[in-house]
């Protein structure tokens, strides 16, 4: 299995655009994709994870504009459930050719609705354009949280940036303070249903993208489908991304590989002892026990 997934090209890129470089978390690879497919008529509207009432807690919104999609860019560690606005675009918004941008899970997830719509009546030949993010794990927001007012010592509302890299966690502030702690301190708090994810680079994704492999300011992206092709060449058509040769970028795609390959080996060894859960080691069912019985 290739831990990459299928591919027709990858490249180190980031936004040509000076805008969205200042807003976006690495390479703006997703906002600037979407500002063109707007622009193009490709999608009519994209729905992404934009800011909420509470500092740094994302919130799935449906943006129509270049200057929404800059209010919504960067990244938040945290949960949004992109998906739950699916049937709300197309339906409250009227839009006919949607975009969407998730985690790993989420890109499964919008592929299944593809397939078997069952509660997605009428939506599935709408997703226009699936753009995927690379993910190792995810937390809650009350995990985000304790991670940086305990750990990291920052108020949530002081914060300007987070980002996750060279094995630590780092927050910047407003003020021009760093603070780092070590990502093993981050482990406990992760979301259960991480530990059963086999996919770190977005396979079922048109387009994916992670900072992992390039340098700092740029990303990584892999075009996987044909209609990811053909965004991808009618983007860089209109000069809307510099690039390099991953065969020249360090650290290279040697690390993305190996970050998949550390994803997938360990949360194998969940989805293996899941499938043995409740059973003896013959394979038979263990019998129920009555919980207030003593054993």
């Amino acid at each position: 299995m290739d831990v990459l997934g299928n591919y027709k090209s990858v490249i180190s890129a980031r936004a040509a655009d000076k805008d969205i470089q200042k807003k976006a978390q690495d390479g703006g690879i997703v906002t600037t994709l979407f500002a063109y497919a707007l622009e193009e008529g490709i999608i009519d509207g994209a729905i992404v994870a934009g800011p909420s009432d509470e500092p740094w807690k994302p919130e799935p919104m449906v943006v129509t504009t270049k200057a929404e999609l800059l209010a919504a860019a960067g990244t938040r560690y945290t949960i949004s459930p992109n998906l739950q606005l699916i049937k709300e675009a197309t339906r409250s918004y009227g839009l006919d050719r949607v975009g969407i941008v998730g985690t790993p899970c989420q890109v499964q997830a919008t592929r299944k609705a593809q397939l078997y719509p069952i509660g997605m009546r009428d939506v599935d030949d709408k997703i226009a354009l699936v753009l995927g993010i690379y993910c190792m794990e995810n937390l809650s927001y009350q995990a985000l949280e304790a991670i940086v007012e305990d750990h990291c010592n920052q108020k949530m509302e002081s914060v300007k940036k987070m980002d996750i890299g060279k094995g630590k966690f780092t927050v910047y502030t407003e003020r021009g303070a760093v603070s780092q702690m070590p990502l093993k301190y981050i482990h406990k708090y992760v979301q259960p249903g991480c530990h059963v994810c086999l996919d770190y680079v977005a396979n079922l994704a048109d387009i994916s993208t992670g900072s992992v492999g390039s340098p700092d300011g740029w990303s990584t992206v892999f075009v996987r489908s044909n209609k990811g092709n053909a965004v991808w060449d009618g983007a860089m058509a209109a000069g809307l991304f510099e690039t390099k040769d991953m065969e020249g970028v360090k650290p290279g795609l040697d690390l993305v590989k190996k970050l998949a390959t550390e994803k997938i080996t360990k949360n194998q060894k969940h989805v293996d002892e899941r499938k043995s859960f409740g059973l003896k080691a013959d394979g038979t069912p263990k019998a129920l026990r009555n919980p207030y019985e003593t054993p």
